[in-house]
């Protein structure tokens, strides 16, 4: 039991920081392709490719880079994490209504006062739905970090594999699905009430 509530404490800090930095870098890119539609285009194609790469191709990759080690699991679930959130982002900001922005620029607001004071918070809604989305994935690619020397519920369910022991695979294998449905309802009910509060 201490095995394994240790292997989740360990799991859910790696996803909780990388998706800190990740919610921060995807927001900021989305912003960008927001502003300025020809880099969006290409932000975006690359945050489809990289969304392409097999999670065992990618962190193998990122292992030559950064060795082996929760550094380089935590850069492949932000890399993940890029496309559901910058596309939320972008597509949020792209489809408010443009007589809300005309009465913000009426009032005198800079390009910098709209985003921050109009745009982003009427779009935290559809924001947080690509966090939800980013967020839920990194739980289960995380399990493939323990081929990299990373810790977490993978190390208990690669041991169970490893001694042929179902039991052991269940044990680690059954909360990275609880934590993830877990997660994904507690997202959707902020996420109404974020829609409800914004509408």
């Amino acid at each position: 039991m201490t095995e394994l509530l240790h292997a989740m404490a360990e799991h859910l800090v790696i996803v909780t920081l990388s998706m800190a930095v990740a919610s921060l870098i995807g927001v900021a890119l989305g912003v960008l392709s927001y502003w300025w539609h020809r880099a969006g285009v290409v932000i975006i194609a690359l945050a489809e490719i990289i969304q392409t790469i097999p999670s065992l191709a990618l962190l193998a990759l990122l292992m030559i880079i950064f060795g082996l080690g929760d550094v380089t699991l935590a850069v492949a679930l932000i890399l993940y994490a890029q496309l559901p959130i910058i596309r939320n982002t972008t597509t949020a900001l792209n489809e408010l209504d443009s007589h809300i922005i005309d009465a913000a620029r009426g009032m005198g607001m800079s390009r910098a006062q709209r985003l921050l004071k109009v745009e982003i918070p009427l779009s935290i809604p559809m924001i947080f739905g690509g966090i939800k989305v980013a967020l839920v994935n990194s739980l289960s690619i995380a399990v493939m970090g323990v081929l990299i020397g990373s810790g977490g519920l993978g190390y208990i369910v690669y041991r169970g594999i490893q001694q042929r022991n179902m039991g052991r695979i269940l044990l680690g294998a059954i909360p990275v699905v609880c934590i993830a449905l877990l997660f994904d309802y507690l997202m959707g009910k902020v996420e109404v009430r974020l829609s409800k509060h914004t509408s």
